[in-house]
Order: C-alpha cells, then structure tokens, then sequence
C-alpha cells in the first residue's frame, strides 16, 4: 500500500527535467543574468540618469549664482550716479545676467556717441536692438543643455520600452527551446523586462520634473531681463529729455 501510494504521489509531480530553468530573486540577479541587448539598454539609461543628474546639479548651481549677483547687480544699478563708474566695476558682477546685458548697452551707447546728451532718440533703436540680442543670447545660455533632460524624459520609458519587448521575446525563444511554459522558464525573461522598465521609468521622471522646474526658472530670470531692458529704455529717454 504505501509502495502504491509513493507511486501515485511520484505520478503527479511528474517527471524531473533536466534543463529546468533556476528562477531569479533579485533585481540583481536579473541584471547579471540577462541577454547583452537588456543589459546593454539598462546601461544606456543609467548613463542619462548620471548625466541628467550632472547637469541638474550645474544649472542649479548657475541659477544660484546668478540669482545672488543679479540682486547685488540691480542693487548698485539704481543707486549708482554714474554709468561710466557702475561699468568700470562690471566685473564683478561676472555671474550676474543682467551685468552682461548692461554691458553690451553701454558699449552699445558708446559706438552711438561718447555723450549721452548728443544721442538722437532715433539712435535708442539701435541700443534697444542691442538689448534684445543681448537678452537673447543669455537665455540660450540659460536654457543651454537642458535639451538632454528633455530627451531623456521623453525617450526614457520608450528605451525602457525597448528592453521590456526584448525580454519577453526571450521568454518566447526559451519557451520554444524548452517545450515547456512554465514558471522557471517565463520569470528570468519577465524579470528582465520589468527591470527595463523600472530603470527607464526611474531615469524618465526625474528628468522631466528637473527640466519643468529649470524652465520654470528660465522663464522668470527672462521677464527679470525684459523688467530691466524697458528700465534701462526708460532711463536713457528721460537723461536724453532732459538734456533736450
């Protein structure tokens, strides 16, 4: 009876197959284990992630910097009596987007005339030109490499993507390989895609977040540009009135 009964309990497990597939654990492992093209695509997302994070680290420290000189800059503008003595410590202000554009007006001012009380009000088109470019020219500097944290956020989960169908199809090829569609043979592959995803999704969401908040930055240090131009306008057609 009990030589019967080991028999049936043998019968339902059924036979032991020899290629069974060992099961992963971990993410870890997972990694280790996968085909070149996953562990190829897993390194490609971990390379924009560390690169994200690198430029995030340095506009911040630009947008920083930049902030600070920019309220010492505007502090000294407005209670300065002379422009002549504000431009002669420029440099000091090496950070400060609205020095730079300062200073691009003031040699803009003296191509037009080496006094202010001899400009033309038609020549404050040229200095207003100059403005402008000079503007332009600082918020592309601003908005200078913040175009990978966009890609990286928009072609994140699509790479993720990738490897995720990468993965699944080796869980198609072992089934095929195998005969057999088991768990030991269907999880190594899973595990795989899922990690792809993960990794992706992990490097996709932090790039988009820094990019809106950088961008969101930019936007107002370029409405301080455009306060500062009309400002400075502004000054330069009251000094040419009253010298009139």
């Amino acid at each position: 009876m009990n030589w019967i009964l080991f028999s049936e309990m043998a019968l339902a497990k059924g036979p032991a197959t020899p290629n069974s597939v060992v099961v992963q654990t971990s993410a870890l492992e997972s990694i280790l284990q996968a085909s070149p093209v996953v562990q190829l695509t897993l390194l490609i997302l971990v390379g924009l992630s560390v690169v994200c994070w690198a430029i995030a680290f340095a506009k911040y420290r630009q947008f920083r910097n930049m902030q600070e000189s920019n309220e010492l800059f505007l502090s000294r503008f407005w209670k300065a009596t002379s422009l002549d003595a504000l431009f002669e410590n420029i440099d000091q202000y090496e950070d400060s987007s609205l020095a730079r554009v300062f200073k691009s007006a003031y040699k803009e001012l003296n191509k037009l005339s080496g006094s202010l009380t001899s400009i033309k009000l038609g020549a404050l088109d040229n200095l207003e030109r100059s403005l402008r470019k000079a503007t332009d020219r600082e918020l592309s500097f601003m908005e200078s490499k913040l175009t990978v944290l966009a890609t990286t956020g928009s072609t994140g989960p699509f790479i993720g993507l990738f490897g995720t169908v990468w993965g699944i199809m080796s869980s198609f090829h072992k089934i095929g390989q195998t005969g057999s569609a088991s768990l030991a043979v269907v999880a190594p592959g899973i595990s795989e895609a899922l990690v792809a995803t993960a990794i992706g999704l992990a490097a996709a969401i932090p790039a988009v977040v820094l990019y809106n908040n950088f961008i969101a930055k930019v936007r107002k240090e370029e409405m301080e540009l455009n306060n500062f131009c009309s400002d400075f306008l502004n000054l330069m057609k009251r000094n040419l009135m009253k010298a009139e």
